[in-house]
């Protein structure tokens, strides 16, 4: 891999954050790993380095289902603040939400990516990666 990226994990549940951030670190895939259990606490770091791009997620990796903040909510609250955003940042949605209700509603998200059901094996998240390269 060329190019590291600075990845984002947006998910409540500890043991998908610590497998995912064990996971990037073997394909090393990434300069910076950051997480978040909740939208909000995603959304408040991305507005207080909205004007230092090198802190700023390339990737961000988004679960649906969260305390706090979901994802639908933090993509709505993202919309609103991505003009300001220096730098393009891909999103994933990544849930083990496998509603046809939830991928549809996804769909209409146009700054997300893809729909992904956990769990990620390694290979399919270097295949991610590879694909941002």
């Amino acid at each position: 891999m060329n190019t590291p990226f600075n990845i984002c994990i947006v998910d409540d549940d500890d043991i998908y954050q610590f497998t995912m951030m064990k996971t990037l670190e073997m394909i090393e895939s990434s300069k910076k790993l950051i997480a978040f259990y909740d939208g909000e606490s995603a959304l408040n770091f991305m507005l207080d380095n909205l004007h230092n791009e090198s802190e700023l997620p390339d990737v961000i990796l988004l679960d649906i289902n969260m305390p706090i903040m979901d994802g639908f909510q933090f993509m709505e609250e993202y919309v609103k603040i991505k003009p300001k955003v220096g730098k393009k940042i891909t999103i994933y949605m990544v849930t083990s939400s496998v509603d046809d209700v939830d991928k549809e509603r996804v769909k209409k998200i146009s700054d997300v990516s893809d729909y992904i059901v956990k769990p990620i094996s390694p290979g399919q998240l270097k295949e991610i990666i590879d694909k941002l390269v």
